[in-house]
């Protein structure tokens, strides 16, 4: 049998970072004793409050359909947080629920572009967003930054990049793969171009709550009504609430916008999980008392690792000011980041992401979601790999 296989499908470039991490569990599932740097993911367990009210909604049968966008006491414990932490005004109506921040990213891309237009993505970005735009049938537009900026996009380029056919501006702060903040200020520079071209921005927050030395964040959408108007955020409960598992995202967005995002999830995946929504409400509500002992634990991680890749030779490594990865610079070891990763994973069994997944080849991706004594263990096997290359 001959199966055509749709051009967009087609077009698609499975994701290496759970490519990565799949390898990684199948060797260690072999015996062999593999330190995995890929997963995206906190290392520690949703909190028991939020596990309860789960529970507890699954013993109390509330396991029917919902609204397509989510129940209603989840959305407007959506809203109440952009107000309480945000500044932000939205109605429930205007929060569509998704089955994950990566869902909420789709659609909104789904729901805002089409055949021609252009969606402008910095890079080092996160590996899914160009490929989300190609299957609306848009362009996605790369402008490259590097560590000398701590990857952040200047308005001047961004500027640069706008064209008639731009309808899309995609700011994920803090950053994945990189683990960069844009300061308030810079936040509101982007903003301000993109107002004054009239094009759109989806604003990727998911990571909003892990911040280091002092960070600090602003979403682009409480600068003024015409910033709030321009902008869509996306964001979740996978990593504040390490609820990876749950698929559980939203975005707020304009009202058109939202409607549209409801519309486009009614005829794909209709409701997020009944049950699920129920624990996002107890997340949402419920103490937040976990958060400080995991941003203690994973900032004594990040400092641990950036000091030890900062000492192997051959390798520079901006300081991460959130999210939960670092982006070392490989360019002095001679090799690009597939096939530093593809041996290093080979000779030391450790398991890191190529860059060039992020729109980076002369860097990887390693997480410190995982625990001290892999992190230790990990870097160790690493610089002695990078010693070897020295030779």
């Amino acid at each position: 049998m001959n199966y055509k296989i749709s051009k967009r499908a087609a077009s698609l470039t499975p994701s290496l970072t759970l490519a990565i991490d799949s390898k990684a569990k199948q060797m260690k599932a072999d015996g062999l004793d593999v330190v995995g740097f890929g997963a995206g993911e906190p290392d520690f367990d949703t909190p028991q409050h939020i596990k309860d009210a789960c529970a507890k909604a699954l013993a109390a049968g509330f396991t029917k359909y919902t609204p397509a966008a989510g129940i209603p006491e989840l959305r407007a414990a959506i809203a109440d947080k952009h107000k309480r932490e945000n500044g932000l005004t939205y109605k429930p109506s205007q929060i569509i629920v998704s089955c994950g921040g990566k869902h909420s990213c789709f659609n909104v891309i789904f729901a805002t572009c089409e055949e021609g237009d252009e969606v402008i993505i910095p890079a080092p970005y996160w590996l899914s967003y160009p490929e989300m735009v190609k299957m609306a049938g848009a362009k996605p537009v790369i402008v490259q930054t590097t560590d000398q900026t701590e990857f952040k996009l200047t308005p001047d380029a961004l500027r640069a990049a706008i064209t008639p056919r731009t309808r899309l501006f995609v700011l994920n702060s803090p950053s994945n793969p990189t683990g960069s903040v844009y300061t308030p200020a810079e936040v509101k520079a982007l903003g301000d171009v993109c107002v004054e071209k009239n094009v759109l921005i989806m604003s990727d927050e998911i990571y909003e709550h892990l911040l280091y030395d002092g960070a600090t964040v602003k979403s682009v959408a409480s600068f003024s009504q015409a910033h709030f108007e321009h902008t869509i955020i996306v964001h979740g409960f996978a990593k504040a609430w390490s609820m990876t598992g749950w698929r559980l995202g939203w975005c707020a967005a304009p009202e058109p916008i939202a409607k549209a995002i409801d519309a486009v999830q009614s005829h794909s995946t209709s409701n997020p999980t009944s049950f699920a929504q129920k624990g996002a409400v107890a997340a949402l509500t419920g103490p937040q008392d976990h958060l400080p002992l995991w941003l203690a634990e994973f900032n004594k991680r990040r400092t641990y690792a950036w000091q030890k890749l900062t000492s192997i030779p051959g390798l520079t490594c901006v300081n991460a000011k959130g999210a939960f990865y670092l982006f070392p610079n490989i360019a002095k070891t001679g090799l690009k980041s597939t096939e530093f990763c593809a041996r290093l994973l080979e000779a030391e069994k450790v398991a890191a992401v190529p860059g060039i997944a992020f729109g980076a080849d002369d860097y990887i991706r390693l997480s410190y979601a995982t625990s001290m004594a892999n992190i230790q263990k990990g870097l160790e096997r690493i610089e002695r790999f990078c010693k070897t290359l020295a030779k």
